[in-house]
């Protein structure tokens, strides 16, 4: 059991489309070595890892799932809307219920923030009250496919639009430590003569800004995971086990710097309560 002057851990899961299962391996590893969260903040993919991991504090049921789910049956979960997005949405948050119910925040086991993005603003909100899955639900909506999420006075879309990693507010919720995961760091752009249309230049376009913002995010963060991946689109769930592995060989990397800190953090608490 955790003493209370143990130093607080902070994760924050990056956006980044299917590169977000490789948050599955980061988690593992810090389970292995003995290294558990107290805090969770997600965006987009992440907010859909962090949720369901907050809700079950059990990544091997979160690992089973990927690896068996039949991702061809998960897209046709896509349903039509031809108001303000390709996809309602409805179908893939009856998707997340089933797994971890209609529970709300303050029922988590894990404190969890996700962050959306307020279309009408640009500005990032940060929920952590009420239901969980349609929060995660607005977290991923991302532009020109899914349908945009009306929550209290706000138009909600992809997080990643406004804060890929979200660092901060990990800090706001008490970490004394934040072990932020990039997903935007070794990105490819598939952008070739051949591949020229509407959805690659928009995609990439994306891409190009998630990275940008991701860097200014990443300022704060304590320990920076950033799993090769290379350029993956949405087809790509199917390389699942592939994804992971490449979590779980980048939280390898940063164990031995992650281990002194804490060690070093654990030091300063107990000199500052004595």
């Amino acid at each position: 059991m955790k003493k209370n002057n143990y130093p607080k851990i902070g994760l924050a899961l990056g956006s980044g489309g299917p590169k977000g299962l490789s948050h599955i391996g980061v988690i593992k590893v810090l389970e292995e070595n003995g290294i558990f969260v107290d805090y969770i903040a997600g965006s987009s993919i992440g907010a859909l890892i962090g949720g369901f991991y907050s809700a079950t504090k059990d990544i091997s049921e979160i690992e089973e799932i990927a690896l068996t789910t039949n991702w061809s049956f998960l897209f046709s979960l896509i349903d039509p809307s031809f108001h303000q997005g390709l996809v309602s949405g409805e179908k893939l948050k009856r998707f997340i219920e089933e797994y971890i119910d209609c529970v709300h925040f303050q029922d988590l086991l894990i404190p969890f923030s996700v962050v959306a993005t307020d279309l009408k603003n640009g500005e990032a909100v940060f929920i952590d009250n009420g239901g969980v899955s349609i929060a995660i639900r607005a977290s991923i909506s991302f532009p020109l496919v899914f349908k945009p999420v009306l929550y209290d006075d706000s138009l909600l879309a992809d997080g990643g639009l406004s804060v890929p990693v979200p660092v901060k507010i990990l800090k706001k919720m008490g970490a004394d430590i934040v072990i932020a995961v990039n997903l935007n760091s070794n990105n490819t752009f598939n952008l070739e003569k051949n591949n020229l249309n509407f959805y690659t230049i928009a995609c990439n376009s994306l891409s190009i800004m998630g990275h940008q913002i991701a860097n200014y995010n990443l300022e704060e963060a304590d320990i920076i995971i950033s799993p090769k991946t290379g350029y993956l689109h949405w087809g790509n769930f199917v390389k699942c086990k592939k994804i992971i592995v490449a979590g779980e060989e980048a939280m390898k990397g940063q164990l031995l710097p992650l281990q002194r800190l804490l060690y070093d953090k654990n030091i300063m608490i107990r000199q500052n309560s004595s």
